[in-house]
């Protein structure tokens, strides 16, 4: 099984008919995603790709039956392209785009409030390289060939580095059951402990590959809930241990603030709550290896 998306799940793309959000729907089809139309305001009517194009997500969810969107919507405008998925109804919304303000998106995150948790959509990002169900479906900007099927899951703030951890998994034959990028910001919709809860619930995932960064509480109330909830073996990576204290590095959250916050800070609250920690990058694929055999 798998986590968030698979090959039944019918997507639509919110900007699908820009440059990007063209070229990586594109890819989206190509791996065999189930893309069923796209919104660009002021669009509705004509075709892009072979698909319908819609004026509106709502429009898109009751002519196509999606249950989840993907947006490549530039930044002054993606907070209400979520918010507007949110009120369609959609249950899972990634969000793609990078450099959105952190006041639109505690703008987003209130207005998601007013729905009940039940009833609520996932929002995993923004500034996120997305979700991959390897052989099922992938929407986002990954490079879908360097994912096998199999049952580690992977749950990552750096996208590239994730590519990483997966490549270097395929080169020693471990295969993903999901990978979600869930970004880089401070303020996103979905955190570590949020994934790890879907992973821990998923009987096709049997162990977990996270990978962390300095800046902000998720690694550190990740590693509270793996050792009170997990049953399955967690590896983790925190990049940044030479990043020096007060300045930001690469993404808008990866900035040491306050005590937990650095990289050498959350290696040991990980390790303190019983999850393996790879020593530098080019050991994710083997310290996983190693974690995984012992539990196969």
């Amino acid at each position: 099984m798998t986590i968030l998306l698979d090959e039944t799940t019918r997507v639509i793309v919110q900007g699908f008919t820009g440059k990007i959000g063209s070229f990586h729907a594109q890819e989206m089809l190509d791996y065999g995603t189930k893309v069923v139309g796209g919104v660009t305001p002021g669009k509705g009517g004509t075709t892009h790709l072979g698909l319908p194009v819609f004026n509106s997500v709502s429009q898109a969810v009751r002519e196509t039956g999606a249950t989840a969107s993907v947006v490549f919507v530039p930044p002054p405008f993606a907070a209400d392209s979520i918010m507007e998925a949110a009120e369609a109804g959609l249950e899972v919304c990634v969000t793609i785009t990078d450099g959105i303000p952190a006041q639109d998106m505690i703008r987003v995150k209130r207005y998601m409030r007013r729905y009940r948790k039940e009833r609520r959509m996932r929002l995993i990002g923004p500034n996120c390289a997305g979700v991959i169900s390897p052989g099922k479906a992938m929407m986002g900007i990954m490079p879908g060939h360097i994912y096998i099927p199999g049952k580690v899951g992977i749950v990552g703030r750096s996208g590239t580095l994730g590519y990483e951890a997966a490549s270097q998994m395929q080169a020693l034959g471990i295969g993903v059951s999901t990978s979600v990028g869930i970004g880089g910001d401070p303020i996103n919709g979905s955190s570590f402990k949020d994934v790890l809860e879907l992973f821990e619930a998923d009987p096709g995932t049997e162990a977990v590959m996270m990978i962390g960064e300095i800046g902000g509480p998720q690694e550190a109330e990740a590693a509270g809930f793996i050792r009170d909830h997990m049953s399955k073996p967690v590896v983790a990576y925190v990049a940044g241990l030479t990043a020096p204290k007060g300045r930001r590095m690469g993404h808008a959250g990866a900035i040491i603030s306050a005590f937990g916050e650095s990289a050498d800070e959350k290696v040991e609250i990980l390790q303190e709550a019983g999850v393996t920690v790879a020593p530098n990058p080019s050991e994710l694929g083997s310290t996983i290896a190693k974690v995984y055999s012992q539990t196969a």
